[in-house]
């Protein structure tokens, strides 16, 4: 970290803000194409919603699961630079095979983001980390700065891709996703300098070392993450292999956390135990948070009225109000917490997830509410604009402090490993989710869809998760003090 002015010592480091546009591009480009994804397999692969539903679930459940791996190699060998230039590339060149239009091109671009994500996604953050030296009083303020441009991104790409993609053609919309990628990789590459002095950038000493007569182990990790691409591809075409895969890989890392922590005593066993149900928790969550991207844009598609002034919004642009809320309450929920804590009226960590499910439940059930006054199986817009409202609100309850509190329960010999298992937890998620919102769709293809059944379908099961969230809030915050009892004070 350069600290050679005043100002410098003052503001933030300069690579703040290169690695703010990188990422903010970086979330362009990913949430540009799933934005359009859904849609995309519908109206132009032909596929059946519920078909459609478990292909975006295996896709996204295999990105965050690829973050995973992704950092335990640049710690390793790549180095954090190149693991993000490599992301970029593959990256890149996987929103633009899915221009071929085929299926065979989306699963093996697909397959390209989900490799290039884990490899960028994974390590941007932490570089961010490593600009500012331990205990500076900076460090959270960096972070919330860089947050802000994970939101930009994603705002962008649900409102320019998402129209320009509904409106103009699928192709203009990935095709823009893919130049954001190109932008995120020229920012990151000609900023270099910026941030320079961060450490762990550069390939470690281990990579270099001959494995196979001239080629390394970093060639062979290139080469591996290559081949990775067409195993990708099979595990989104045969989803059913990723439900044994991400159970076994769960039940692995419950079973290593828990008996870690019997071996450190009863307060670090007690602790994991509490984190596994936290993992559980977590799970519920955004399983059912990630239907925006697959039910309830069909639903949004199908039987949402959206005009506004004779304008009529594109179905995958309402997923904007979700980034929208989060930048216009994130920083006022981040001030709320502060003065909570010295009113000492800050929630515990198991009741802010109890009202977080609690608010994402009464968010599915503003759609049973506002289905009682229509009789034409379309609900007004403002059902979604509330629906995310909640969501989002609810999200902001549970989110922000899940990577803090792993920290807190997790012993240091096992730090990585507890938060690998919490990055599993959305990847398990999102696969979930999807299985999640199959079940509101018929399996013929769009242009078969009886208007009036999808409606009462979409009703019927959103009105359920609602029921059965609100029921598991109020299970947890019954549960509040022997979860807290299991956490030994850490809050």
């Amino acid at each position: 970290m350069t600290e050679t002015t005043p100002a410098a010592k003052q503001g933030h480091p300069n690579g703040l803000y290169v690695l703010f546009f990188s990422e903010m591009w970086e979330r362009f480009c990913y949430y540009g194409m799933r934005v359009l994804l859904t849609l995309y397999l519908v109206k132009s692969l032909m596929k059946g919603d519920a078909e459609a539903s478990l292909i975006y679930g295996a896709y996204t459940g295999l990105v965050y699961a690829a973050a995973v791996l992704g950092g335990r190699l640049a710690d390793r060998y790549l180095g954090y630079r190149f693991a993000i230039l490599l992301g970029a590339i593959l990256m890149a060149i996987g929103e633009f095979m899915i221009l071929g239009g085929t299926e065979a091109w989306l699963l093996g671009g697909m397959g390209a983001i989900i490799v290039g994500n884990g490899y960028f996604k994974a390590n941007i953050s932490t570089i961010v980390g490593k600009l500012y030296k331990e205990n500076d009083p900076r460090r959270d303020s960096g972070f919330t700065i860089f947050y802000i441009g994970i939101n930009v991104g994603s705002l962008l790409a649900t409102t320019l891709v998402a129209y320009i993609g509904e409106v103009y053609g699928f192709k203009y919309g990935f095709a823009l996703a893919g130049f954001g990628m190109l932008a995120a990789f020229l920012i990151f590459w000609f900023g270099r300098h910026r941030y320079a002095d961060a450490d762990g950038l550069d390939v470690r000493p281990a990579a270099k070392k001959p494995v196979l007569g001239p080629i390394n182990m970093l060639h062979l990790i290139v080469l591996g993450s290559l081949a990775t691409i067409p195993l990708c591809y099979v595990l989104i075409w045969q989803n059913q292999i990723m439900d044994f895969l991400l159970l076994g890989v769960f039940i692995a890392v419950a079973y290593s956390l828990i008996s870690a922590g019997v071996k450190k005593g009863v307060i670090h066993r007690d602790r994991m135990i509490a984190l596994v149900i936290f993992i559980l928790i977590n799970i519920t969550f955004w399983a059912c948070f990630e239907q925006a991207g697959t039910s309830l844009t069909l639903f949004a598609d199908r039987n949402v009225d959206r005009e506004i002034l004779g304008w009529v919004m594109p179905a995958s642009m309402t997923q904007f109000f979700n980034p929208a809320f989060i930048i216009i309450f994130g920083s006022i929920f981040s001030v709320m917490w502060v003065k909570l804590s010295r009113m000492g009226r800050n929630p515990s960590i198991p009741m802010k997830f109890s009202y977080g499910i609690l608010q994402l439940g009464l968010g599915f059930l503003v759609t049973l509410l506002f289905a009682q006054f229509t009789d034409s199986y379309e609900v007004p817009l403002i059902t979604l604009v509330l629906l995310y409202l909640l969501h989002t609100t609810g999200e902001l309850f549970l989110s922000p402090i899940g990577l803090s509190m792993v920290t807190k329960l997790a012993p240091k010999e096992i730090s990585g490993t507890a938060m690998g298992g919490w990055f599993l937890s959305f990847a398990i998620a999102n696969f979930v989710g999807g299985k999640i919102a199959a079940l509101t769709g018929a399996e013929e293809g769009a242009g078969n869809i009886d208007v009036a059944a999808g409606f009462d379908k979409y009703i019927g099961v959103f009105s359920n998760i609602g029921f059965v969230l609100v029921a598991i809030a109020v299970l947890i915050a019954l549960c509040s003090k022997p979860l807290n009892k299991l956490m030994h004070g850490v809050r």
